[in-house]
């Protein structure tokens, strides 16, 4: 799902990772500020990030793309190198089963016709594993528990991104009607609607979400342009209006954006106890296989 401030530990401390989209029209402005602010990590996606390294003026600031097909990183690879001599720090390829805005066309989803997280992990590992050193893969998009994560370790990806799961807990600032529409959703109330970005959005169905598939517009008046590829004038609604009023609870009038496992959600728990089921599940998983494949080494 789309986001704009993360944090991260490591082993030196606090990492401050940023999330800037490139189809915001002051992009280039709040690359220049994280820039200037020295943050450790800047992520990229919603447009093709081509000029991002030219920003950056020396400082070792990891860059990572966010992709949906082996073409798009290769795109970027190339750019980057010719004009910058650098490659992404890793990549975060986001599969169709991902919440929010999708880098897929709005028929291609609404058909099913769009590749599999699997196969589009495994295209892109090739041209990553292409450079030296190779480029980790992140895979995103629909991934729920430690068997997803174990699955996609096991095709090759370095680590997962993972946002739907994290909507249903204790510290996630979204209001409470916000989270009850994850907990009270179907896997058939969660469906994909256009969006005035120009992408098709994965959203929870509601009354408004079916107003706006029949063709109800919500006037309004532009203050910030806040959107390259909006225009007010032909938007049946702003994008940006809607998912604040989502995030403040006003269900009635906007939707929630959320993955295609959404409907799993049935508990709000703190980060630290959902941290701890997925490394269960995860280590679980992983100490079965080893035990699989040391009986069949004795054999």
């Amino acid at each position: 799902m789309d986001g704009t401030l993360s944090f991260s530990t490591s082993n030196y401390g606090w990492d401050i990772v940023v999330n800037i989209m490139v189809a915001l029209s002051d992009y280039d402005n709040l690359v220049k500020a994280a820039v200037e602010e020295n943050v450790d990590i800047i992520i990229s996606g919603a447009g093709l990030p081509l000029s991002l390294p030219r920003y950056l003026d020396g400082k070792d600031i990891k860059l990572i793309p966010v992709v949906s097909s082996a073409r798009t990183l290769q795109i970027i690879c190339k750019r980057w190198k010719n004009r910058s001599n650098r490659i992404p720090d890793a990549v975060i390829v986001e599969g169709v089963k991902a919440g929010g805005h999708l880098g897929y066309p709005y028929e291609d989803v609404r058909n099913n016709t769009t590749p599999t997280l699997d196969y589009t992990v495994s295209e892109i590992l090739k041209v990553a594993n292409s450079f030296s050193p190779n480029i980790p893969v992140i895979a995103a998009g629909g991934i729920f528990d430690g068997k997803d994560i174990a699955h996609f370790l096991r095709l090759g990806a370095s680590g997962v991104q993972m946002a739907t799961r994290f909507v249903c807990t204790d510290e996630c600032d979204a209001h409470e009607n916000f989270k009850k529409a994850y907990l009270n959703t179907t896997a058939d109330d969660i469906t994909v609607t256009q969006s005035p970005v120009g992408l098709p959005g994965r959203v929870i169905n509601n009354s408004f979400v079916e107003k706006i598939k029949q063709g109800k517009t919500i006037p309004f008046k532009c203050k910030y342009k806040c959107l390259k590829t909006c225009d007010p004038k032909k938007a049946p609604y702003c994008i940006a209006k809607i998912l604040a009023d989502a995030a403040n609870g006003n269900m009635d009038e906007s939707f929630a954006f959320a993955g295609s496992n959404a409907y799993r959600c049935n508990e709000i728990i703190p980060v630290k106890l959902l941290i701890q089921k997925l490394a269960e599940e995860l280590t679980a998983i992983l100490s079965a296989e080893c035990f699989s494949q040391e009986q069949i080494v004795k054999r």
